[in-house]
């Protein structure tokens, strides 16, 4: 008989997760607590970018680096997998990523020289840019890519439901209460979901499942607002400058943003913040002023120190695992993180050196 895995959480972590242990053969199921792929308020899988590389990543440690890497790796891959297995979009193009300045140049070139990322120091830029003040080069880095969340969530859904993985959607659980065996996890409705191992992937949420059995799981919701364009003229390339990013989408549409809000729980978007992120795009890409923003919307990430997920069994009930935590970099983490989560299932040796990622207990 198959080992049945439980995964607590449907984002993308979440399904990749399950995309991982299935192709081990588990029996998975996956408990979601709203609706896999849906946009829903507040989840971030769908709500993000779909840059497949970490923005600025001499600023992060190894740690994460190895996974953004591997993750930044295994998108076209993952994504010629999803559109032929279940003929759905993903949007996966290769767009580059032009960093404007101001930024540590020294840096970005050390670390793109160490980590063999091709890239290009430019002094001229799209024309739609404005270069007013531009003082200093601009790194272009012609292999990152993209995805369409929205898109990409779709068609990991169906891949999901084809490989019959059971989805249990708008199901939430009841919070762990005591350090002991896991055989069943109740819900808020009195049902059991049994498994022999369960694996939560709750981003955001995840302290809340678990305040009580991991207290020094350092998590906490992180809102972004995010607007969206659909301009006369688009960009060609991802734009990132002073934690502000561009994307523009196979579509015409640009995406632009995002905040970084310490607010708990609260996914709403304020008109505040709307202005400030108009001022900011109108100031890179003239061309968009007077232009009407098609939407506007949040997604709550879950926000950790230093940008370090929890990739771990718990020290103390052996059959729980932890896949959470990823901040900012979720999608561009899942293949690493769910490669890593089923390895530490399956009891093989990890594929990269899981100390940093374990969960503390005292």
């Amino acid at each position: 008989m198959k080992e049945h895995i439980v995964i607590v959480g449907g984002g993308i972590v979440g399904c990749m997760t399950a995309m991982a242990l299935v192709d081990q053969g588990k029996r998975v199921t996956i408990v979601e607590r709203n609706q896999i792929a849906s946009q829903t308020s507040g989840e971030s899988s769908w709500a993000g970018g779909g840059i497949a590389f970490p923005l600025l990543p001499w600023m992060y440690s190894e740690a994460v680096n190895h996974l953004t890497g591997y993750g930044a790796k295994s998108y076209r891959q993952i994504c010629e997998r999803l559109e032929r297995e279940t003929s759905l979009p993903t949007d996966f193009i290769n767009s580059g990523f032009l960093l404007l300045p101001p930024y540590d140049q020294t840096a970005a070139i050390n670390w793109c020289e160490s980590h063999h990322q091709k890239y290009e120091l430019l002094d001229d830029i799209d024309p739609l840019l404005s270069s007013i003040g531009q003082t200093q080069e601009s790194l272009w880095l012609p292999e990152v890519c993209q995805v369409r969340p929205p898109y990409f969530m779709r068609a990991l859904r169906q891949w999901l439901v084809q490989n019959e993985v059971t989805l249990l959607e708008r199901t939430e659980l009841v919070p762990l209460s005591e350090v002991k065996p896991l055989t069943a996890w109740k819900t808020l409705d009195g049902r059991e979901v049994k498994a022999d191992k369960f694996v939560v992937t709750s981003g955001a949420w995840s302290f809340q499942l678990l305040k009580a059995v991991a207290e020094k799981l350092n998590i906490k919701p992180m809102r972004g607002q995010i607007l969206l364009y659909q301009p006369a003229q688009n960009l060609k390339q991802i734009v990132y400058k002073d934690g502000f990013y561009m994307i523009p989408r196979a579509d015409g549409q640009l995406l632009v943003g995002s905040t970084l809000e310490d607010v708990g729980f609260d996914a709403s978007v304020t008109e505040s913040v709307k202005n400030e992120l108009i001022s900011r795009a109108e100031a890179i890409m003239p061309a968009l002023k007077g232009r009407p923003i098609v939407k506007h919307w949040s997604g709550l990430r879950p926000g950790t120190p230093e940008n370090l997920p929890t990739i771990s069994v718990h020290p103390c009930i052996r059959n729980l695992y932890l896949n959470t935590g990823h901040f900012r970099y979720g999608l561009t983490m899942a293949p690493a993180s769910a490669r890593l989560i089923s390895e530490l299932i399956a009891g093989k040796a990890p594929f990269i050196d899981v100390k940093p990622f374990a969960l503390a207990i005292d």
